[in-house]
C-alpha cells in the first residue's frame, strides 16, 4: 500500500495526465476489494467467482500427472511417480488406491486431503455392501465423493478439498467406466482424461490419439496411456527415465464370477 501510494505521488508531481492517475488511485481499492471476497469461501466476487474454490484447482495443477484411458474391456491408470529420495521407503509414496474390490482412484493435488477422501469413501462402500448386499457401481461412488467436496465449499470455517481425482473400475455388469471429479464438485464420465500438471498437454494429445476402433484392444489402449504419460516427460523436460514401465495387474471379481484388469501403469521419472 506504501508503495502504491508513493508511485501515485511522484507520478502527480511530475504532471501526468488525469487518467494515468484514476488508474493508480483505483489499485488500491480493486486489491481490497479482492481479498475481502479472497478471504471467505461463501462470498461470491462480483463477477460470479468463488476464490478459494479456484485456488484449490490451482493446487491441482501443481499435482503429479494422473491419466485414466476407457477401453472396451479394460481400464487403464497411470500416474507420475518421482523418484524417491535416497533415504525414503518409496511404498509409502501412493497415488493410487483402491476403494474397493472393483473401484480404484487417483488423485492430484493435496495428499493428506486425498486421505481424508480416501478413507471416507471406502467406509462408503463398505457402508453400502451391507445394506444393499452389491457393489457400489462407480457413478455412486463419484456422485458421493463430489458430493463431500461440493459441501466444503459451502460452508463457513471450511476450505475446500485440494485434489481432482480419476475413479475407474466395473460395475456389477461388466461395464468399465471412468469418472473425473474436482474440487467444486462436479464431476463427468470421460473416455480419456488426464489431471495435474501438464494436463491441458495431456488431454490435447489424447484428443488427437483417441480412436474407438483402438479401444477394441486391450495393447492399444494401454500404449495410449502410456504415450500420454510420457507427454509430461516431453513436455517438462525431465532426466532420462530410469526405472522404464512397469505395469501392475489388479485382478477384479464381479458376482458373475469374470475377472476383470485394471491396468495400473507408473512411469518412474529420474
Amino acid at each position: 500500500m506504501m508503495r502504491l501510494l508513493h508511485l501515485y505521488l511522484s507520478r502527480t508531481e511530475t504532471g501526468r495526465d488525469s487518467s494515468q492517475q484514476n488508474r493508480t488511485e483505483a489499485e488500491p481499492e480493486l486489491s481490497r476489494t479482492t481479498m475481502s471476497y479472497d478471504r471467505a469461501i461463501t462470498v461470491f466476487s462480483p463477477d460470479g467467482h468463488l476464490f478459494q474454490v479456484e485456488y484449490a484447482q490451482e493446487a491441482v495443477k501443481k499435482g503429479s500427472t494422473a491419466v485414466g484411458v476407457r477401453g472396451k474391456n479394460i481400464v487403464i491408470l497411470g500416474v507420475e511417480k518421482k523418484s524417491a529420495a535416497m533415504l525414503q521407503d518409496d511404498r509409502t509414496v501412493r497415488k493410487i488406491c483402491a476403494l474397493d474390490d472393483n473401484v480404484f482412484m487417483a488423485f492430484a493435488g493435496l495428499t493428506a486431503d486425498a486421505r481424508i477422501i480416501i478413507n471416507r469413501a471406502r467406509v462408503e462402500c463398505q457402508s453400502h455392501r451391507l445394506t444393499v448386499e452389491d457393489p457400489v457401481t462407480i457413478e455412486y461412488i463419484t456422485r458421493y465423493i463430489s458430493s463431500m467436496k461440493q459441501r466444503y465449499t459451502q460452508s463457513n470455517g471450511r476450505r475446500p478439498f485440494g485434489i481432482s481425482a480419476l475413479i475407474v473400475g466395473f460395475d456389477f455388469d461388466g461395464t468399465p467406466n471412468l469418472y473425473q471429479t474436482d474440487p467444486s464438485g462436479t464431476y463427468h464420465a470421460w473416455k480419456a482424461n488426464a489431471i495435474g500438471r501438464s494436463a491441458k498437454t495431456v488431454r490435447e494429445f489424447l484428443e488427437k490419439n483417441y480412436k474407438e476402433e483402438d479401444m477394441e484392444s486391450d495393447e492399444l489402449a494401454i500404449k495410449l496411456a502410456v504415450r500420454a504419460l510420457l507427454e509430461v516427460y516431453i513436455h517438462t523436460q525431465y532426466q532420462p527415465l530410469t526405472s522404464g514401465v512397469t505395469i501392475y495387474e489388479h485382478l477384479v471379481l464381479d458376482n458373475m464370477a469374470k475377472t476383470y484388469i485394471i491396468y495400473v501403469i507408473f512411469l518412474n521419472f529420474g
